[in-house]
C-alpha cells in the first residue's frame, strides 16, 4: 500500500475531487488539482534519481507547493523530512547528516538566507530550489514542468518508512523519529469522532506543518475527511490570524496555549468572528485554567484540551466537547490504550501521578540512528512518553508535567507545574515557568520565571503574594525572576534548560 492513496487516490478523488482541498491566500487547490500536483512531483523526484527510502529535506513554507513536495516524495516510496524554517545553519547542517538525505527542496527566501547551506548542496548535487525565485541550483519547478503527470504509487507496505518527524530538541539534539505509511491512516480521527468534522468543512492551525500537531490536524487529518485546510504561508501572528478566521470562518480551530494568550490580547471587536468557530483546541504545552476561562468568556466557546507527541504522530487523548473543566486533558481516542506505569498492575491510585505510556496505531518504528534510545522508550509495542497524568473517577487523565522534572525538595517531591498553575492565573502574569536548579550547596531548589502583563514589578510582587499565601514552605520558589518573554522552539515548548542558565550564570555555577 501508499498511504497517499488513501487521501488522494481514486476512491478518495470520487468523493471529493471537486471540493477544495487547499486555500491559501488567492488560492483555491481542489482534491483533484492537488492529486494532479503529487503524481507530477513524484514523477519529477524519479527523474531527479530518486529510489524507494531515499530520503528528503522540504525547507519551504506552508504552501500548496510543500503540500504537493511532501506527499508527492512520499507517493514516489520516499521518505519526506519536513524542516523547521527557523534552524540555525548548525542545526540543519546537524540534520543532513543524521538524515542522509539524497535531495534537498528548498524555498527560495532560505536558500537566499542561508547561502552557505545552499551552496554545499548544490555542490553536492542535491539542491533544488523551490519558489519563484533563481539561485545556486536546479529549479524544482523546472523539474515538476518537465515531469510527466501521470505516476502510479510506489507500493512498500504498512510497515515501510514514509515521513521523519525531527523533535524540537528541548534539551539537546534533535532526533529523527521515524514513521511509517500506516502512520498516515490515523490521521483525522480525533477530528472526525470527537469533533464530529467531515466533508466540506474548513479547518485551520497555526502551527507550522514540520510539527506532528499541524500537520496531522492542519493538512493530513482534513484530507482524510475531504475538508478543506486553511493554509497560512508565514509564521502565525495575532492579527493576520484573527483576519484569516474573519475571512475563512473555519469549522475547527487548531492552535497552541501561548498564541490563544496572544489572541486574548487583541481588541475585543477582533475576536468576534471567532464565535462563529465550533471548536477550539489546544496543543504542544500545559493548558492553564485561566487561559480556558478567559477564552470561554471572550469568544462564548469551549477550549478543548489535546494531547499527542511526534512519536505518535495522531492524537492519543482529547477533551471531548462538553467537558472542559480545568485540569482535565481528556480521554484515550478509541483504539489507543494508556496505562499509567510500566504494568497495568502497577499503576499508581487515582489522583496520583503516574508515568503515560501508550500503545497506537501510529506509532513510529523509532528512532533514527539511536538503537539505545530506541529501545529504551519502545517496548513490545508501547511508547514510554515520559510525561505525569493523574486519572480521576471518570476516567479523565489530567497532564502533570515531566517525570524528569519532579524535584525532592526537604525529602518531599515537588511538581513545578503546581507553582505555574498557582501563579499563572494572577492577571499580572502573562507567562510563567518554574525549573529546578542546583544551588551552591549542591540542593535543587526551585526558580520561577514570570513574563509580565504591565509592569515587570506588579507581576514579580503577585507571584512572592500567591506563593507565600497558597504553598506550603518546601514548594516555595528560592528565586524569582522576570523575563520579557519565554524561551521556547519553534512548536511553542519552554526551553527551560534557557531559564535554568539565568540562574546558574547568576550563581556563577559552571555547568
Amino acid at each position: 500500500m501508499n498511504a497517499v492513496e488513501h487521501l488522494l487516490g481514486a476512491a478518495a478523488l470520487e468523493r471529493h475531487g471537486a471540493r477544495a482541498a487547499l486555500l491559501c491566500g488567492e488560492d483555491s487547490v481542489s482534491y483533484a488539482e492537488l492529486a494532479a500536483q503529487v503524481r507530477r512531483a513524484a514523477n519529477a523526484l524519479r527523474g531527479l534519481g530518486i529510489a524507494p527510502g531515499d530520503r528528503v529535506l522540504l525547507l519551504l513554507r506552508d504552501t500548496p507547493e510543500f503540500a504537493a513536495a511532501w506527499l508527492g516524495t512520499i507517493h514516489a516510496g520516499a521518505v519526506a523530512i519536513a524542516l523547521n524554517t527557523k534552524l540555525s545553519e548548525s542545526e540543519y547542517r546537524y540534520v543532513r547528516e543524521d538524515s542522509g538525505a539524497r535531495l534537498e527542496i528548498i524555498e527560495d527566501p532560505f536558500a537566499r538566507a542561508r547561502p552557505d547551506l545552499a551552496a554545499e548542496a548544490a555542490a553536492a548535487g542535491r539542491l533544488l530550489l523551490a519558489g519563484k525565485g533563481r539561485a545556486t541550483g536546479r529549479s524544482w519547478r523546472e523539474a515538476l514542468e518537465r515531469a510527466g503527470g501521470e505516476a502510479a504509487p510506489v507500493e512498500g507496505g504498512r510497515e515501510a518508512p514514509a515521513f521523519w518527524l525531527y523533535s524540537s530538541g528541548t534539551t539537546g539534539r534533535p532526533k529523527g523519529i521515524i514513521h511509517a505509511h500506516r502512520s498516515i491512516l490515523s490521521a483525522g480521527q480525533a477530528q472526525r469522532e470527537v469533533l464530529g468534522l467531515g466533508p466540506g468543512d474548513r479547518i485551520a492551525a497555526t502551527s507550522k506543518l514540520f510539527f506532528a500537531y499541524a500537520l496531522e490536524n492542519g493538512l493530513l487529518g482534513p484530507l482524510s475527511l475531504g475538508a478543506s485546510t486553511i493554509l497560512h504561508p508565514d509564521w502565525a501572528e495575532a492579527e493576520p490570524v484573527a483576519a484569516l478566521v474573519e475571512r475563512h470562518a473555519p469549522a475547527a480551530f487548531f492552535s497552541v496555549p501561548t498564541f490563544y494568550r496572544r489572541l486574548l490580547g487583541l481588541p475585543r471587536e477582533k475576536l468576534a468572528a471567532f464565535g462563529r468557530v465550533r471548536h477550539f483546541v489546544a496543543a504542544g504545552e500545559r493548558l492553564p485554567a485561566p487561559v480556558i476561562e478567559q477564552w470561554r468568556s471572550a469568544t462564548g466557546r469551549e477550549l478543548l484540551s489535546l494531547y499527542g507527541m511526534s512519536e505518535t504522530f495522531c492524537v492519543c487523548v482529547m477533551t471531548p466537547p462538553g467537558t472542559s473543566i480545568a485540569p482535565r486533558t481528556g480521554k484515550p481516542l478509541a483504539g489507543v490504550e494508556a496505562r499509567r506505569g510500566a504494568s497495568a498492575n502497577a499503576e499508581p491510585a487515582r489522583g496520583e501521578p503516574g508515568e503515560l505510556w501508550v500503545r497506537h496505531p501510529a506509532l513510529a518504528l523509532g528512532y533514527a540512528n539511536r538503537p539505545e534510545q530506541t529501545a529504551a522508550q519502545f517496548s513490545g509495542g508501547w511508547f514510554r512518553t515520559g510525561d505525569l497524568f493523574t486519572a480521576d473517577a471518570e476516567g479523565f487523565l489530567a497532564h502533570q508535567g515531566r517525570a524528569d522534572e519532579m524535584v525532592k525538595i526537604a525529602g518531599q517531591w515537588v511538581q513545578p507545574g503546581e507553582l505555574e498553575e498557582a501563579v499563572g492565573a494572577d492577571p499580572s502574569i502573562a507567562e510563567v515557568a518554574c525549573v529546578p536548579v542546583i544551588d551552591h550547596e549542591g540542593f535543587e531548589r526551585l526558580a520561577l520565571f514570570v513574563a509580565a502583563r504591565g509592569e515587570t514589578a506588579d507581576a514579580i510582587e503577585a507571584a512572592g503574594r500567591i506563593c507565600e499565601a497558597q504553598l506550603p514552605r518546601f514548594k516555595r520558589p528560592k528565586w524569582i525572576r522576570a523575563v520579557g518573554e519565554l524561551p521556547r522552539t519553534a512548536t511553542g515548548k519552554v526551553q527551560r534548560f534557557r531559564l535554568r542558565e539565568l540562574i546558574e550564570s547568576e550563581l556563577g555555577v559552571a555547568r
